[in-house]
């Protein structure tokens, strides 16, 4: 009998490379053939409907690595050894199988052999539906569909969940990835992608330092005290608080409603007051002098600037005279089960509430080429753009999640070609597989959650997060491991492991007299046996696999 790598299903049994993978597969699961050994799993229902929840059969015995969104916004990896402990919005799956033994004892150290092989399952988009994985008590894997639009339904789904196998898990993630490029065509392998100028010099961020309450005197006494201990960034990103907004729901001398802080919408394009100030204490005169000021003095490369991919955390304010030609309505967010189901957030809870002004998605482009242009003419060189899962709970009424999140994407990713250089562009809180496989230019964005100085438990957290998410995100963007303070408890740690990890610098220790930095050459990521083990709960400190190169070739 002749084995084959190609998934099939007999005798009710999901079998890969001729070894029993699910048990109990029901009839309506859909088996359709790949290239190179892979394969996509679908399935039938009798009923249309926007949202469908299918049982793949029973997985049990083998180790895994789950990637899954915690909230709404990151991923965050878990580990385990059968369906019940794969959490819902799963996005990539990882099975460990050997050959011998299905199940570890638990006991051995020894790291896998010639005699083990991985099988990947990743979720993926099928036409205006969108996939994540999800395990039940009974061990059952299952996986779902969602449209994100009650007028969006289908009976019939036949590629969301590719499956492949391999001998080397890195290679296997990144043959799959390359191959679902090529069969989906909706976004790009990172090797096809062009890489941003910026990442290669030292830069600094001036969330931690100031949070909203940026102004150009704070910057350039930032920028100043660089310059004094002898280290000045290359890179500046103004980060949230530069930008004309105003919040309808608080009322001056009342306090402030929790929640209502995220409802806060975009009025102008143009910065606001404390840029545009031409006193004494502002130090400048509107954007574009203040730009060419502090890159005069500081010897600054890059300025970018942030902004939410809805214009603002509330999206925009529907009747401000600037905002109507994008035909601005407010609409109410609508979260998935499945989001709810792991850690809910305030900010898409309040807006609930509070509505989002969203742009028309046909006046999208609009949005945001008028908004880069003036950046670009006032001496800007590239966004930061947050916010970006918001999009997948607006879709109902826009063609769903997916259609909306494209739409959205493909004009940001437009606009920025056309008036930045070199593909200045830095994504964030876009750990959706909607964003993450509509990507066709976007090739830098945040591997995990902020880092949080005053939180001494999520240090080792955050950094196996970005490690153990770059195994999916590094192979279609350069993963940011965000910024961290130099004087910190775990600063060395930090330091360490963004010398490996292929990511834009925001601390000196790792810079070059010149302002470079030393870069390595691919996204790090846990060593293979550390894959299947929790490096934040076992004690063990896990190893980086990454090359070390000062210019990615």
């Amino acid at each position: 009998m002749t084995i084959t790598a190609t998934p099939c299903v007999k005798d009710g049994c999901l079998l890969v490379r001729g070894k029993v993978l699910l048990t109990k597969v029901p009839k309506n699961i859909i088996v359709s053939q790949g290239s190179r050994g892979s394969a996509f799993l679908g399935a039938t229902s009798g009923i249309p409907s926007s949202r469908h929840v299918f049982t793949l059969g029973v997985l049990e015995g083998y180790k895994l690595l789950c990637l899954f969104r915690f909230k709404i916004w990151w991923m965050i990896p878990r580990y385990g050894e059968s369906g019940s402990e794969i959490p819902m919005e799963t996005q990539m799956l990882l099975l460990e199988v050997r050959e011998e033994s299905a199940v570890d004892d638990g006991i051995s150290s020894d790291p896998a052999t010639e005699n083990t092989f991985y099988i990947l399952f990743l979720p993926v988009l099928d036409g205006e539906f969108r996939t994540s994985l999800q395990g039940t008590s009974a061990n059952e894997l299952q996986f779902c569909v969602e449209s994100g639009d009650a007028n969006v339904q289908t009976s019939q789904i036949l590629e969301p969940v590719f499956i492949n196998s391999g001998d080397n898990p890195f290679e296997l993630i990144k043959n799959s990835i390359k191959i679902l490029e090529k069969h989906k065509g909706t976004f790009s392998h990172i090797e096809n992608k062009k890489i941003p100028a910026h990442l290669d010099w030292f830069g600094w961020c001036t969330w931690d330092a100031f949070y909203t309450e940026v102004n150009p005197q704070g910057i350039k006494e930032g920028l100043q005290s660089f310059s004094d201990g002898g280290c000045s960034p290359k890179f500046l990103v103004i980060d949230d608080g530069w930008q004309d907004t105003v919040n309808e729901f608080r009322k001056e001398g009342e306090p402030l409603i929790e929640g209502t802080q995220f409802a806060t919408r975009l009025v102008d394009i143009k910065e606001n007051s404390k840029f545009k100030s031409s006193g004494s204490d502002a130090g400048c005169d509107g954007l574009h002098e203040f730009i060419d000021t502090i890159k005069g003095k500081y010897g600054l490369k890059y300025v970018y600037v942030w902004h939410a991919l809805a214009g603002y955390w509330g999206g925009v304010l529907s009747s401000s005279e600037t905002m109507k030609k994008y035909n601005p309505k407010i609409v109410y967010p609508v979260q998935s089960p499945g989001i709810i189901g792991n850690l809910r957030d305030i900010i898409p809870d309040s807006l609930e509430k509070y509505g989002v002004g969203i742009i028309d998605p046909q006046k999208i482009f609009d949005f945001y080429n008028d908004l880069h242009s003036y950046l670009s003419s006032s001496g800007v060189d590239g966004v930061k753009v947050d916010a970006q899962n918001l999009i997948e709970t607006l879709g109902s009424g826009f063609g769903g999640r997916v259609s909306l999140t494209r739409q959205y994407q493909q004009a940001l990713e437009q606009s920025v070609s056309r008036n930045f250089r070199d593909n200045n562009l830095i994504c964030c809180m876009s750990h959706n597989s909607d964003s993450i496989y509509s990507s066709k230019k976007s090739v830098v964005a945040r591997a995990s959650e902020d880092f949080m100085p005053r939180e001494p438990t999520f240090q080792t957290l955050h950094i196996a997060s970005v490690a153990f998410n770059s195994l999916l995100l590094g192979e279609i963007v350069v993963p940011d491991w965000d910024m961290f303070h130099s004087k910190h408890d775990t600063a060395e740690f930090h330091g360490a492991a963004r010398s490996i990890g292929g990511c834009a610098v925001y601390v000196r220790r790792l810079v070059l007299p010149d302002g470079s930095i030393l870069r390595a050459r691919h996204a790090g990521r846990p060593t293979r046996d550390c894959l299947f083990r929790d490096p934040v709960m076992d004690g063990k400190f896990w190893s980086g696999c990454s090359f070390c190169s000062h210019r990615i070739a």
